[in-house]
């Protein structure tokens, strides 16, 4: 798959996620795509179905307002991204309350692609730059 295939489809899911369209966010997804952000206590989710369950809750938590891509890494079939991420989170945000508070932080993406479609999306984030933001009288810091 050439890199501007795999940013169509990346930035297409990025905007629906944005929009908080859930079903356009994994319209892109192949039917058994692996969705695995580290950390999180479910671990990997496997399916669409599964996918958009754990976008209704993230884009009822959190409010992505940007997700500027950094850096761009290309392989045959896949792609690493870093995106800076910054919006406010009225929900609760890894255990934390939110609270409307708005935050920044960086974000790497593995996404791995099949047949036209994204079939694992692995995301790594600064856990511990959202944690104290969340928890400190101080703003988003400016990264």
């Amino acid at each position: 798959m050439k890199p501007e295939e795999m940013n169509r489809l990346i930035e297409e899911h990025i905007a629906a996620e944005k929009a908080g369209d859930t079903a356009g966010a994994v319209a892109m997804y192949t039917e058994d795509v692996e969705h695995d952000v580290v950390g999180a206590p479910h671990g990997p989710l496997h399916g669409k179905e599964a996918a958009q369950g754990f976008y209704e809750q993230l884009t009822s938590d959190i409010h992505t307002e940007e997700k500027v891509p950094t850096r761009r890494y290309y392989g045959e079939n896949f792609c690493v991204m870093e995106h800076l991420w910054r919006g406010p989170v009225p929900g609760a945000f890894l255990g934390v309350p939110g609270n409307g508070k708005r935050i920044s932080f960086r974000l790497l993406h593995v996404w791995e692609f099949r047949d036209g479609l994204i079939s694992r999306e692995n995301v790594w984030l600064d856990g511990g730059s959202v944690v104290a933001q969340l928890t400190s009288d101080a703003g988003a810091p400016v990264i």
